[in-house]
């Protein structure tokens, strides 16, 4: 039996960002869009950025801008499954919003350069 994808964890400015089930990762890379030109169907292609969405939670004791600082740094994005990517300079994309109630979940999104694998 196999493993499958169960953890994703993220790295980011040296900051282990533990993530909740959920989390969605996006490597970025090159994508081929469809040209349609007379009867024939050809593509060109088009960089598209890596995003990484997940959910983290806001300790006693944290500071929201130390956890979730402005700026782009480098991002690694750990797979529980063996696979690591590398983005040079992720950032996250909004002001997050902090939910009380329910553990202080933080949902964040990042954007950045596409992301490297290394492993």
């Amino acid at each position: 039996m196999a493993q499958t994808l169960g953890i994703i964890d993220a790295i980011w400015n040296g900051l282990h960002i533990p993530l909740e089930k959920g989390a969605v990762f996006n490597p970025g890379g090159v994508k081929q869009n469809p040209v349609l030109v007379g009867g024939q169907v050809h593509y060109s292609n088009e960089t598209v950025q890596s995003k990484l969405e997940g959910t983290t939670v806001l300790q006693r004791g944290q500071r929201l801008d130390t956890l979730i600082p402005r700026g782009a740094y480098e991002m690694q994005v750990f797979c529980d499954t063996g696979q690591v990517f590398v983005v040079p300079d992720m950032f996250r994309t909004e002001v997050p919003d902090v939910t009380g109630g329910e553990g202080g979940k933080i949902k964040i999104t990042w954007n950045g350069s596409p992301g490297q694998e290394i492993t």
